[in-house]
């Protein structure tokens, strides 16, 4: 798994290797790191205090701290 350092976004392994271009398929970012802590999951943004805190709009699983 890595993690999106622009957005935090927690990527699977087959998530990566079917876009073949390494790029995070929530910001387009190609600054992918595997050396991340932490982990949350966002089912509903609209309503979550972390979500906003977190400033992430769509669903689906975040680092905490990406290095």
């Amino acid at each position: 798994m890595k993690a999106c350092r622009k957005c935090r976004r927690i990527l699977k392994d087959d998530e990566i290797e079917k876009d073949k271009s390494n790029r995070c398929p929530n910001c387009h970012s190609t600054d992918l790191s595997e050396d991340f802590s932490g982990m949350v999951i966002i089912i509903n943004p609209a309503d979550s205090e972390i979500a906003k805190k977190l400033q992430v709009d769509k669903p689906g699983s975040y680092a905490l701290r990406v290095r």
